[in-house]
């Protein structure tokens, strides 16, 4: 798999994460608006968390220093919407060490990572700390600890259900970055308008999650699956817009682009109708990732007329 990122413009990588900062803005403002001070603890704390992880490692290795480029804050940050509420802070700052070290550094830092850091980084502390990360949630405005609709909507909890367009704005429990769609639809607008990311990703994701849940998803036969209610609840949002889109870890080519959104798609779906967890997204994003080379090896066109290796006699086969 070639190294990120995999544009042929003046685009520097400084430039390119500034544009995803900015675009995480509006959700940035929401999480504080809807859950207080605390949503701005844990995003500072685990963005500056990243950047020192990064930091200290490159200079402990005698490598050169490239947290200016922003990519480390662009995975703190990511890693902090991941969060609950409610969740300890020394959690998520566990996270961003193990993000930016283990998943990032140790493969060669930039370009060379398989999976995307702040997912796998979420992924372990699901597994280390469970509690932590399942149970953090809480109402906006008000603090009470409450269940996310996903949880309620598998049976897992038992709570009021909000309106959708309390979904849509993001009146609901759930981690600070995704549970405000209008937030996330225009970061990922703008990313969209800026040439930033392409739409393949997002539409295939999207779009296979509406229509597998709506096919099989009801209760009352196929074709009755409540569609509105799986694309405005959990994580898909910033999954399909800000994480699945990530260079490194995505497709090359515009078809395989594609392929990776319905089957990241396809996976969130599974998991969220017979899985034994209420979201799937981080683990379809995952294993979509791991597929990456696969995918890349069946849909990049393969180049002619280069000059073949050598055989044993010396002569080309």
């Amino acid at each position: 798999m070639t190294s990120s990122p995999h544009l042929k413009t003046a685009t520097t990588t400084p430039l390119l994460m500034g544009e995803v900062l900015l675009a995480l803005l509006p959700v940035g403002l929401v999480s504080v608006v809807l859950f207080g001070p605390r949503a701005l603890a844990i995003m500072g704390l685990t963005t500056a968390a990243a950047v020192a992880a990064e930091a200290l490692y490159q200079k402990a290795a005698g490598k050169a220093l490239t947290v200016t480029d922003g990519s480390a804050a662009v995975t703190g940050l990511l890693l902090a919407l991941g969060m609950p509420p409610l969740v300890p802070l020394w959690v998520p700052v566990i996270g961003a060490g193990f993000a930016i070290i283990v998943v990032k550094q140790l493969y060669g830092g930039l370009g060379h990572n398989f999976m995307n850091p702040a997912l796998t980084a979420r992924a372990f502390l699901v597994a280390a700390w469970p509690m932590a990360m399942t149970t953090g949630w809480m109402a906006p405005f008000d603090g009470v600890t409450t269940a996310t609709p996903l949880q309620v909507m598998k049976g897992l909890a038992q709570a009021p259900m909000a309106q959708p367009w309390e979904l849509f704005l993001g009146l609901r429990a759930g981690s600070l970055g995704e549970v405000s769609v209008l937030a996330l639809a225009l970061g990922g607008g703008y990313l969209l308008w800026r040439r930033v990311i392409d739409w393949q990703i997002p539409a295939g994701f999207i779009g296979t999650v509406a229509l597998v849940t709506w096919v099989f998803g009801g209760t009352r036969g196929l074709f009755t699956g409540d569609v509105v209610l799986h694309l405005l609840t959990g994580g898909l949002w910033l999954g399909a817009l800000f994480m699945a889109t990530d260079y490194v870890t995505s497709p090359v080519t515009r078809r395989g682009r594609l392929i990776m959104g319905v089957g990241g798609g396809l996976i969130t779906a599974l998991i969220r109708l017979w899985g034994g967890m209420p979201e799937g997204v981080t683990f379809g994003i995952l294993l979509m990732n791991v597929a990456t080379p696969l995918i890349d090896r069946f849909t990049v066109p393969r180049v002619f007329g280069q000059p073949k290796r050598a055989g044993k006699g010396g002569q080309g086969r």
